[in-house]
């Protein structure tokens, strides 16, 4: 891996640990030579995200749709700020750029940023590592339903190995170097009527 695609909050949540995790990525992501792919913006965990890994020295990558530079809420001290139309256009840009794909605490966003590049990576048009950093058991419930999928039937479990998880963002990329895609033909047997 060259580059880690980060997808996390625009704002800091109600729990000081996911930013203090948001910085500990960047340091993480700096001190291995990776470098940080982000959403581009200068609030919550990503703007922690991202100064902290410009302050250790990181090349950091933002990708911003024109609608939300427009509200002042790029990082204009990125190394490289891409500014794009629209949030497919972010999001398959991101998804180019990026070698792996972490996810740290957020909203709406990014849950939804998350489960797109799983849904890709299940459909195999990519075979890069997807990772949760599981800050506080943040995504213990999500861990649950994913799992639940997989007993209701709805996901194979070869694909439930596609959503690496770790609480150290250390041992998350050394999973995400050793990952190896799954090698599936089908995304769900056919139920006999």
């Amino acid at each position: 891996m060259r580059s880690v695609c980060v997808f996390c909050g625009s704002s800091e949540g109600g729990n000081p640990a996911y930013a203090a995790a948001a910085r500990r990525m960047a340091a993480v992501l700096v001190r291995r030579g990776l470098r940080l792919v982000y959403g581009g913006g200068r609030v919550g965990l990503m703007g922690a995200l991202a100064d902290a890994a410009l302050a250790a020295g990181g090349k950091v990558i933002g990708v911003i749709p024109e609608a939300l530079v427009s509200k002042e809420l790029a990082h204009r001290g990125l190394s490289d700020l891409r500014i794009v139309g629209t949030m497919h256009e972010r999001k398959a840009l991101m998804a180019d750029l990026s070698d792996g794909f972490v996810t740290l605490p957020g909203g709406f966003g990014t849950l939804e940023e998350f489960l797109e590049v799983l849904s890709w990576a299940q459909l195999s048009i990519h075979a890069k590592p997807c990772g949760l950093l599981d800050i506080e058991n943040y995504y213990g419930p999500m861990i649950e339903l994913f799992d639940r999928a997989v007993t209701e039937g709805f996901v194979v479990p070869d694909h439930r190995d596609l959503v690496l998880t770790e609480r150290d963002p250390d041992l998350l990329l050394d999973l995400m170097e050793r990952y190896t895609p799954p090698v599936t033909k089908k995304w769900i047997e056919p139920q006999e009527r």
